[in-house]
């Protein structure tokens, strides 16, 4: 076997979401006898199961439908198709995302020319169905690309790009055969892994392409924010530096590790739980255990060269002043979100759940 794609699916029926996807995978150009699709549903409750029961009838050579019965978020849904994954190279697709017809068949034929055992590609991140080009998001660099030295890797740890805009051979994924691949039962899953899967690259290529189409809607993890939500990103977090430790890289590539973890931890945690309406239950403590645990982990982060070079400088004054002092950052931030609110005529909103 070929290639192995795997798609998580949770309560993604609605709007022909699922099929969009399904259907974009079944007319890959990739031969049926070299291709499997692996759809694993988390415990939906609504009728994603059908709809891949329908595809796996009709398309059962190679379109295999998997139940989960308890819900583990992507992770476990991945986990899962990983666990009966055939395939020499392995892909992923969010199953309320799609991609070309030739997606597959191009990714495999850079790595075939190129001797690559990753590659990926640009997406078009869109807010409705249909084949148009939308935003193009560059979800790599071609500096990053070829056989791969210590300069490359350290772009790759400090930028990785979406994990499901590319494929991979197995033994990437798979690594010293430790199970379970992803952490279970959070979201931002990619993010503790992401750093080792690079890492064991050999050499990477790239298509400057948006072959990806990357659906933007309100229900998407990235657009809904809870505790949850706010929770999982702090474990993500706590993950990558834990993996970065057993697989011995903290120490090489300890500069590029801080600064991604005080984004992924720290500051979009930081301002995501500050911006919410209506404003987050136990917010003032959630936020300044923050700020403790983020000190407590890198307490010279704001001397940081990629802190300095890349975090706004209104970011880094806010995040200044809650390092000096929790009441002074949470009264001054509500202060100003309340004349920004006002500015706009109480029309500001969110999607965030106490």
């Amino acid at each position: 076997m070929l290639l192995s794609v795997i798609v998580p699916v949770y309560n993604m029926a609605a709007d022909d979401k699922l099929k969009w996807c399904l259907d974009s995978l079944v007319n890959q150009t990739v031969a049926g006898n070299d291709y499997e699709i692996i759809a694993v549903d988390d415990a939906s409750t609504d009728g994603s199961f059908e709809i891949m029961q329908q595809y796996e009838a009709e398309y059962g050579a190679f379109f295999h439908a998997i139940r989960s019965t308890v819900n583990h978020h992507q992770g476990g849904a991945k986990n899962i198709g990983l666990s009966v994954a055939k395939g020499e190279w392995i892909g992923f697709i969010d199953a309320d995302d799609w991609v070309t017809p030739d997606y597959y068949e191009r990714l495999l034929k850079k790595a075939e020319e190129t001797g690559a055992d990753m590659v990926g590609c640009d997406y078009s991140m869109t807010p409705e169905h249909g084949w148009n080009i939308g935003v193009i998001d560059h979800n790599n660099d071609p500096a990053q690309t070829g056989v791969l030295d210590h300069e490359k890797y350290r772009q790759l740890v400090l930028e990785p790009g979406s994990l499901v805009v590319k494929i991979y051979k197995r033994e990437i994924i798979f690594g010293d055969g430790s199970s379970p691949v992803f952490p279970e039962d959070i979201f931002y899953e990619d993010n503790a892994v992401a750093n080792t899967w690079m890492l064991r690259a050999k050499h990477f290529e790239y298509i400057d392409e948006p072959l990806y189409f990357y659906y933007q809607h309100g229900n998407s993890t990235v657009h809904t924010l809870s505790m949850k939500n706010l929770e999982d990103r702090k474990t993500a977090g706590r993950l990558m530096l834990s993996e970065a430790k057993k697989y011995g890289y903290f120490d090489t590539y300890r500069d590029e590790l801080e600064f991604k973890f005080t984004v992924l931890f720290y500051s979009n945690t930081l301002f995501s739980a500050m911006q919410c309406r209506p404003f987050l239950k136990g917010c003032y403590r959630f936020t300044a255990d923050l700020g403790k645990e983020m000190k407590e982990t890198f307490p010279d982060f704001q001397a940081n060269a990629y802190y300095l070079e890349k975090l706004h400088p209104e970011e880094r004054k806010l995040i200044a002043m809650q390092m000096k002092s929790q009441l002074h950052f949470y009264v001054y931030y509500r202060a100003l979100w309340a004349y920004r609110d006002l500015k706009k005529m109480l029309k500001g909103s969110g999607n965030c759940q106490g």
